[in-house]
């Protein structure tokens, strides 16, 4: 199944074409970090039809230091909240956002980790959408309750114990910004750095200009270059498990897999006995000294 579907072919499904007679459900995951008016931009104007889903509620538990600043929320609370979006068995789901699907992508791989196949993200998002010149509302939208029956475990992930050695055995990649990796600025965790072994891989590596995924191959020339290998474990995560799905996004279209660390490093950092490593170095500015 395609992970991306672009904005023709959205506007074709909403329409009633396509030839595959499934209804489609679309949400819109307006979220960014440092901006927690996702809903008033969402309440501003959207795509027809689409339902608000907040990324700080819906798609994660409370933040506690033992398991990071968006925790996965429990099964139960993300397939009640899946229903009260409307979808049922059987739909397709196409998610955006307004910031490359760096925030649509968490649902996307919640939904695909659920055992839910039918998802796509809208490929260059709601600035696509509006480039193509197509139509957008404003206020609520009411959709009529769902009843998607979800699962858990369908997508791989690992754990920090995991993390801790994943470098030396495969390749763990951070999706966060460069500086952050190196540990020059930190703006929201209480310690700068990187997980040892770790290789910088920020996700605004895998757009073009315009917001779009790269083209699949281009992916594919990214991703080897950054390590990946056929046999050789692939693990990401970022600063709290969000935008890591976007880089496992990027991976799926270039046709490679991995697992998501979800604590990612909001929750490695927060454990003493953790070590996080400053530079450009997976293993620290002084690895070549050691």
């Amino acid at each position: 199944m395609d992970t991306l579907l672009n904005p023709a072919a959205l506007k074709d499904r909403l329409d009633g074409g396509g030839d595959t007679g499934q209804r489609t459900v679309l949400l819109d995951v307006r979220w960014a970090l440092g901006d927690p008016h996702g809903q008033d931009h969402y309440l501003r104007e959207h795509i027809p039809g689409a339902i608000f889903v907040d990324l700080a509620t819906e798609l994660a538990g409370p933040a506690e230091p033992r398991r990071g600043r968006h925790p996965l929320p429990p099964l139960e609370q993300f397939q009640e909240s899946a229903r009260r979006w409307g979808i049922n068995d059987g739909d397709a789901v196409v998610a955006y956002d307004d910031s490359g699907n760096m925030a649509a992508a968490r649902l996307w791989w919640m939904l695909r980790n659920a055992g839910f196949r039918q998802v796509h993200l809208l490929d260059g998002g709601l600035a696509a959408w509006r480039a193509a010149g197509f139509a957008l509302a404003a206020g609520p939208e009411q959709p009529a309750p769902g009843n998607v029956t979800l699962s858990d475990g369908a997508m791989p992930v690992i754990d920090a114990e995991q993390a801790a050695t994943w470098g030396r055995k495969g390749l763990l990649l951070d999706a966060r910004a460069a500086e952050r990796y190196r540990g020059e600025i930190e703006p929201v965790d209480p310690r700068a750095g990187h997980i040892p072994g770790a290789v910088s891989a920020p996700t605004t590596g895998n757009l073009q200009a315009d917001g779009r995924f790269l083209a699949p191959a281009e992916l594919r020339e990214r991703f080897e270059r950054l390590g990946y290998r056929p046999g050789v474990p692939t693990a990401v995560y970022c600063g709290s498990g969000v935008t890591a799905a976007h880089e496992i996004a990027a991976l799926e279209t270039a046709g490679f897999s991995a697992a998501l660390y979800p604590g990612s490093f909001s929750e490695w950092c927060h454990s003493a006995s953790n070590e996080v490593v400053t530079g450009a170095d997976p293993y620290g500015e002084d690895a070549a000294t050691r």
